[in-house]
């Protein structure tokens, strides 16, 4: 039973590796790896945690800088238009 949350964290983190859009791919993974340092916690596995928590911390990070680039981007747009 357990297992079913390291399957429910391999299901999303292949789902993100289909995504076109960047943003959507970071969210993916970024749900993966946190099931996956859940998963470590349960099964006592200090590599899972450690590396999957600095996966979320990078995915975090770029997801953040994404939406700014993005509102910057939606700023930049709407003084042009005027």
């Amino acid at each position: 039973m357990i297992h079913l949350i390291g399957y429910s964290g391999l299901a999303l983190n292949l789902i993100s590796m289909t995504m076109k859009n960047m943003f959507y791919l970071r969210l993916f993974a970024l749900l993966a790896n946190g099931i996956y340092v859940v998963y470590g916690a349960i099964i006592n596995a200090p590599p899972f945690i450690i590396g999957c928590s600095i996966a979320v911390i990078i995915h975090v990070y770029q997801i953040v800088k994404i939406s700014k680039t993005k509102k910057t981007e939606a700023l930049t747009h709407f003084i042009d238009s005027i």
